[in-house]
């Protein structure tokens, strides 16, 4: 029990340091978490609404309600690649569990994504859409799931990443792939069917993506969509442990 606390107050402090490194000397602070999405927003609104005609009804809050999600995964997946060795002086002089540190990755941006709710309720209310009750189950369901399933490949990541350098722009290609696979700037309708199954069955954060946009926008959560997130964050989660703890006793050896 009291290891236990130990921890929890261990990657509280990680999650805090995170935060402010993060803002350091940044004069606009939390406006820099919530501008990315907004400007991307903009530049696909403009490319598919309006030059491209796309037909989903206010395309600009389905944008961001698949974008801030979609942040939050991308840029703790991105960040999990110099964890470690961005950590490496903490980790050669203080015995502690090393996966706590991608934890805390995952974590300072769950909270960024928390606090850009509010600016997806904004845009709800310019499009005269109203929050629903199912979102003080719904939320709090899907921040579980997607910290799972983003702590799981950042463990991955940031493992490969001390052995084979070359997983850092591995991975911004990989994101880039996963981004347009998976159903944010267009709707999953929009798929033809003999290529449905990408998304539904090779992509594992296209339910969980459909899932956020549902509850925003609809107020509902759809049981096959959940029940995929959910079991695409425990696989993750396991291979992603798996990772870690073959490679985390050569770690020493890398640092």
């Amino acid at each position: 029990m009291q290891n236990l606390r130990n921890y929890k107050d261990l990657v509280l402090v990680l999650t805090q340091k995170e935060l402010k490194v993060r803002y350091k000397n940044n004069v606009l602070g939390y406006f820099w978490s919530i501008g990315n999405p907004l400007a991307l927003s903009f530049v696909y609104y403009v490319a598919f609404k309006i030059v491209m005609r796309n037909p989903i009804p206010n395309y600009a809050l389905f944008l961001i309600a698949g974008l801030f999600p979609w942040q939050w995964f991308a840029n703790s997946v991105g960040a999990s690649c110099g964890v470690f060795l961005g950590n490496a002086s903490i980790i050669k002089k203080v015995n502690f569990p090393r996966n706590i540190l991608p934890l805390a990755i995952a974590l300072q941006d769950m909270i960024h994504f928390i606090l850009s709710i509010p600016v997806i309720a904004l845009f709800m209310f310019i499009y005269h859409v109203s929050p629903s009750i199912s979102w003080l189950y719904g939320i709090p369901l899907l921040l579980c799931i997607q910290l799972v399933m983003t702590y799981g490949v950042t463990l991955i990541v940031s493992s490969m990443n001390l052995f084979f350098r070359d997983t850092e722009r591995l991975t911004g290609i990989f994101l880039t792939f996963v981004f347009f696979l998976t159903p944010i700037i267009y709707s999953m309708e929009m798929i033809p069917q003999k290529y449905s199954f990408i998304a539904k069955l090779l992509n594992p954060l296209a339910p969980l993506i459909i899932s956020w946009r549902k509850l925003f926008l609809d107020g509902v959560l759809v049981p096959r969509y959940l029940a995929a997130s959910a079991v695409s964050a425990l696989f993750a989660l396991a291979i992603g442990y798996f990772f870690y703890k073959k490679l985390s006793p050569r770690f020493a050896e890398v640092l």
